[in-house]
């Protein structure tokens, strides 16, 4: 699929042809759309099926028509019903005439990006505008982020009293989260020093400075997804322990739940058995069945109290 825009009257609006200075959006295009956009602009069309791999790695690269920036942007995925994140990659082509971005699935930072309402981003400041995308990015990495710490809290308060594996299969997929951030952004960082660096680039100062600003963003998005890794790790160590211990509570009393109630059952089973009646206290008496139950009663209470100041239960 192919979106044009192209900045009017000082707001993005979508239009039907390329022209000059606009941006042409392309998600999950098929090899006819691919085609037309390289024939056009003279782009290699291996260079726009980069972002089309999952595996693709960030990078820059400056041909003479063109220059192909490459970045892993955030994004979410439902799985069973929850919400798990990772990455995926995203190439933006900056050429003479346009500005070109290439995705595999609709991203928010695109999607926001072509709303009229939006008067940030001009298509004809296109250093400008391709560093926006940059710090949008960026800084969707820092909300994802504070998501997924805000996840593990809740994960954390359901796992003082679990028995389960569930909430340690949460926190995995939430450390495996933190794992592809991590990559994606230290991958980033290097593409960021590049862009810095990079003369063919035309940058004014003012673009200089926001470029530095999403270097920043940028590494401290790295620096929250180390510490929330760690965090992560330990958690998991410690509340497998945790989940081991819960259950050997439940275990030590069902134990000795069967203890007291084995007492009685003692009892009864004595009484139970085919042999004179001779020899059985309270036998002959009419009160024996009553005085018996409350004899087994008052054993089982003691069994109880015994193993309550043991602290068993």
């Amino acid at each position: 699929m192919i979106k044009i825009f192209k900045t009017l009257d000082n707001a993005i609006h979508e239009i039907d042809a390329p022209e000059k200075d606009c941006w042409i959006s392309m998600v999950r295009p098929d090899d006819v759309e691919l085609q037309s956009v390289a024939d056009r602009y003279c782009i290699e069309p291996d260079d726009l099926r980069a972002a089309l791999d999952e595996e693709e790695r960030s990078r820059i690269e400056t041909e003479s028509n063109y220059t192909l920036v490459l970045v892993d942007i955030p994004k979410v995925e439902k799985r069973d019903d929850k919400e798990r994140y990772v990455t995926q990659p995203l190439g933006i082509f900056l050429t003479k005439e346009a500005i070109i971005t290439v995705c595999l699935e609709d991203t928010p930072i695109l999607s926001a990006i072509g709303s009229k309402r939006n008067r940030e981003f001009q298509t004809h400041m296109k250093t400008r505008f391709v560093l926006q995308i940059l710090y949008r990015s960026a800084s969707l990495y820092l909300q994802y982020l504070r998501s997924i710490d805000r996840q593990s809290e809740m994960v954390e308060k359901k796992l003082h009293g679990s028995t389960k594996n569930r909430e340690l299969i949460e926190l995995l997929e939430l450390e495996k989260s933190l794992v592809y951030f991590t990559t994606s952004l230290r991958a980033n960082e290097v593409v960021f020093e590049k862009l810095l660096k990079n003369e063919n680039i035309k940058k004014y100062p003012e673009d200089t400075d926001l470029l530095e600003d999403v270097i920043v963003e940028n590494r401290q998005a790295i620096e929250m997804a180390n510490i929330y890794s760690g965090i992560l790790s330990g958690m998991m160590d410690a509340f497998a322990s945790v989940i081991s211990n819960n259950l050997n509570i439940v275990m030590k009393f069902l134990a000795v739940v069967t203890i007291v109630l084995s007492v009685p059952t003692m009892i009864f089973s004595a009484y139970g058995m085919n042999v004179s009646v001779d020899g059985m206290p309270f036998a002959s008496s009419p009160y024996g069945f009553v005085l018996i139950i409350l004899i087994s009663i008052i054993m089982s209470i003691i069994v109880s109290l015994y193993f309550s100041k043991k602290n068993m239960y």
